[in-house]
């Protein structure tokens, strides 16, 4: 009589594996009214923080070539009024980023405040 084995092999996921895994099988499954709430709560937090970023990155870059063109204006072109015009201008728009900034921010931090607020509340289950 022959003798029958019957053989097993089982390996389960790594932990990094199977995070992997869940996050990938979330995306399909569809979105219950707390994962709603979260991604509204992220949307609103990037509508505050998003305009005062791009204002200041936007002055920041035109105060800076503006700057630059005026200093090349003035030493190698000889125009030196308008060279000067020009780099006092650029030189004043690259100061005036941070406060602009904060300005932005805080007006729409005051703005969104409320909804931000609500949410995060229904969300802590406060």
């Amino acid at each position: 009589m022959e003798k029958q084995t019957f053989e097993y092999g089982y390996s389960a996921p790594t932990a990094e594996e199977r995070r992997e895994i869940e996050g990938i099988r979330n995306k399909y499954l569809p979105a219950d009214e707390r994962q709603r709430k979260f991604e509204r709560l992220k949307a609103l937090d990037r509508r505050v923080k998003r305009p005062a970023v791009w204002l200041a990155v936007v002055l920041a870059v035109c105060g800076t070539l503006l700057f630059g063109m005026g200093l090349a204006m003035a030493l190698e072109w000889a125009l030196y009024l308008w060279g000067g015009v020009a780099a006092a201008v650029g030189f004043a728009l690259a100061v005036l980023t941070a406060p602009l900034y904060r300005l932005v921010y805080r007006r729409r931090k005051k703005k969104y405040a409320g909804q931000i607020l609500r949410l995060s509340a229904e969300l802590l289950n406060e």
